[in-house]
């Protein structure tokens, strides 16, 4: 039996199984994204996945990675070719850091457990639970099949299809751009890890001086596990790039000699075994960093001033900060946080704002700040949460039906949740009739937008929150 592989498997499915679970039925989806190096390089969880792989190697890639473990069940049938041009992954981890440095944080496009999660929260998700509603609705309804299906449906409807189907504008932008990566399996097995990963880049960087490696004994060069390895890492001389073998155990098992283990070492290094990214491509990436010296980053500023998430005070750090997992957006109980587009420039493509007119920030939640797992949005309590100021509304008078048209509305100050209301009302006589006309304490009101949510003039609402 191939046991290594079979445990290889389960360990993929179990921390896929993880990662979806803690996406859909939990808040805790920063647990991940502590383990990533890219993304939360200095946290402990981090620093650990570094140590680990440079005492087995790049394990992370071929035993956890979410999106390794799909592209491997995608990619049975994928074809096996050397491509080459595994620098290319080092070139995007070097210009992640280059732009790091320029203040344009851009590992939020190529880290694999945010493409995943984006994938899982906003197309994944809300789809299996739209079919499987539908599923159910239809079998109860059409079969007249109530008991027991009717119960298990209930009981699913507090559990797995509780989940609110929300709507995200552009979220087929993020079903593309996953598509694609599988799309890539027509060319080569895992070409996205062998080519483009940065994150894989960065294990592979610290792989190739891993403890554990390969060794081949009496070998009879059927050269099998060179034409079956999946990362393309075992050469015609049966020697390997340690950087790229991702401990896939299939060149063990695949070997009809059992020649094929993996030992601690006894021997150094080969001097001409090739190891990563060479000296020439090394200098080349530090020219190209020269280069970029003229380049004069604008993400200190908005092109249009968006609403952000509580605790937000900085638009700079919270670009830099913030890598488009879309936690906080899924998290959000009124659909209020969107993905902007192109509102606030390229560098804040996919940053979540406040959208009153689709949702209001609920007075009485906290999980945007809950979620994030980098401190984009910073950890605030319920108390602070509700003292923190995202806009301030202000009042059209000319749309405003007390004020333009003298008769009754207060919706506004009735769905206030300040609890001094920060919309109040003054009495004023028409016609021998009191009309209640609202206005907007500043000092109280924090910006939440439920009164542009609920207002109920149209298309254009009366009241608006500005940032």
């Amino acid at each position: 039996m191939k046991k290594l592989v079979l445990i290889r498997r389960f360990s993929q499915i179990l921390f896929l199984s993880l990662f979806i679970y803690i996406l859909w039925l939990t808040t805790n989806t920063a647990v991940f994204f502590k383990i990533d190096p890219l993304v939360s390089i200095f946290s402990l969880s981090a620093l650990t996945m570094l140590v680990l792989t440079f005492i087995v190697g790049r394990f992370f890639c071929g035993w956890i990675c979410p999106l390794g473990a799909i592209i491997d069940i995608c990619g049975v049938k994928a074809k096996n070719r050397d491509l080459g041009f595994r620098q290319i992954k080092y070139y995007i981890l070097g210009f992640i850091v280059i732009s790091t440095f320029f203040g344009m944080q851009i590992a939020w496009i190529f880290d694999p457990l945010v493409i995943t999660a984006r994938f899982i929260s906003l197309n994944f998700i809300p789809s299996v639970v739209f079919m499987l509603d539908k599923f159910f609705i239809s079998i109860i309804k059409g079969m007249n099949f109530y008991t027991p299906l009717y119960d298990f449906y209930r009981f699913t409807k507090s559990s797995i299809l509780g989940i609110k189907i929300y709507y995200f504008p552009h979220s087929f932008i993020t079903l593309g751009f996953f598509l694609i990566i599988l799309g890539l399996l027509v060319i080569a097995k895992r070409f996205w890890c062998r080519i483009l990963c940065p994150l894989g880049a960065i294990y592979a960087l610290i792989a190739k001086f891993s403890i554990l490696r390969r060794h081949v004994d009496k070998c009879m060069h059927c050269m099998k596990c060179s034409v079956g390895c999946r990362m393309s890492a075992i050469k015609e001389d049966t020697s390997y790039r340690k950087e790229e073998c991702i401990l896939c155990m299939d060149c063990i098992y695949g070997c009809p000699d059992r020649a094929t283990k993996f030992i601690w070492p006894v021997k150094k290094i080969k001097a001409n075994e090739e190891n990563g990214i060479s000296r020439r491509d090394f200098l080349f990436l530090i020219t190209a960093s020269f280069l970029l010296l003229g380049f004069k980053s604008r993400t200190g500023g908005a092109k249009k001033r968006l609403i952000r998430p509580p605790g937000v005070t900085s638009e700079r750090e919270f670009l830099n900060k913030c890598i488009r997992c879309g936690n906080c957006m899924r998290v959000c109980p009124t659909n209020g946080l969107q993905p902007v587009i192109f509102e606030s420039g390229l560098a804040g493509i996919w940053i979540p704002h406040l959208v009153p007119e689709i949702g209001y920030c609920e007075y009485n939640c906290n999980l945007c700040c809950k979620v994030c797992p980098t401190g984009a949005i910073p950890k605030l309590n319920l108390v602070q949460k509700k003292e923190h100021k995202l806009g301030l509304a202000d009042i059209d008078k000319n749309i405003c039906i007390p004020w333009s048209q003298n008769k009754e509305c207060i919706v506004c100050e009735e769905h206030c949740p300040v609890p001094t209301k920060a919309i109040k009302t003054y009495d004023e006589f028409f016609a021998g009739k009191k009309i209640k006309k609202p206005y907007v304490d500043t000092s109280l009101c924090v910006g939440c937008g439920i009164c542009q949510n609920k207002c109920p003039t149209r298309p254009e609402r009366a009241i608006k929150v500005s940032p």
